[in-house]
């Protein structure tokens, strides 16, 4: 964590924490698509919806209809109308600050909790998707059969210090050094700590 601090100090920098609800939509639309896509449809929709309450009142067929190029359209729009509801109702209308009452909401699973306290209100937890998942399997940094016990073993393994930045450095390690199908061992900046098989010497 050091070593990756040390090269990306400021992880988020650039990152608009100013919305915590677009971030929870947002990270519910990438589910199973790309990152550029995801961002246009998030602005086409944001431009007509900007709060639960618009978006609640955009209802599913129209929602539908905007997101359907990120796939998952109809039930990903049945969740986004579902968890505005349940954050007016029982939120007052904003998003919770913590990634455990998050995941009381529709279509939210851990991975978006997190991802979403961490980035909105800094919540030390360390998100898992693909790329962490396999980078902290193989180094290992936190070896897991799941997700749930990759993150578990994150949240012991790395330091408090490190946990706001953990995900990203994590993330952009495994999508740009430690690939799935070629990595790029000898310019990784953890190559000496890995005892990863694969690994290129």
């Amino acid at each position: 964590m050091a070593r990756f601090a040390a090269a990306d100090p400021a992880p988020k920098a650039g990152f608009d924490d100013t919305d915590p609800f677009r971030l929870l939509v947002t990270v519910l639309l990438s589910a199973q698509s790309t990152g550029p896509t995801v961002a246009r449809i998030a602005d086409a929709l944001f431009a007509l919806a900007k709060d639960p309450a618009e978006m609640r009142a955009l209802g599913e067929g129209e929602i539908t209809d905007i997101i359907r190029p990120v796939g998952l359209g109809p039930s990903k729009a049945r969740n986004i109308v579902k968890l505005s509801a349940t954050l007016i109702e029982t939120y007052g209308g904003t998003v919770p600050r913590s990634a455990a009452e998050m995941r009381r909401l529709p279509g939210i699973g851990r991975k978006s909790a997190e991802v979403t306290a961490n980035f909105a209100f800094h919540e030390p937890v360390v998100a898992v998707d693909t790329h962490v998942f396999r980078v902290s399997n193989r180094i290992p940094l936190a070896p897991g059969g799941t997700v749930d016990a990759v993150a578990d073993g994150l949240a012991l393994a790395v330091p408090e210090r490190f946990k706001d930045g953990a995900h990203v450095w994590l993330f952009r390690h495994g999508r740009d050094t430690c690939t799935a199908r070629k990595p790029a061992c000898p310019r990784c900046p953890v190559s000496d700590l890995c005892t990863w098989p694969g690994r290129e010497t």
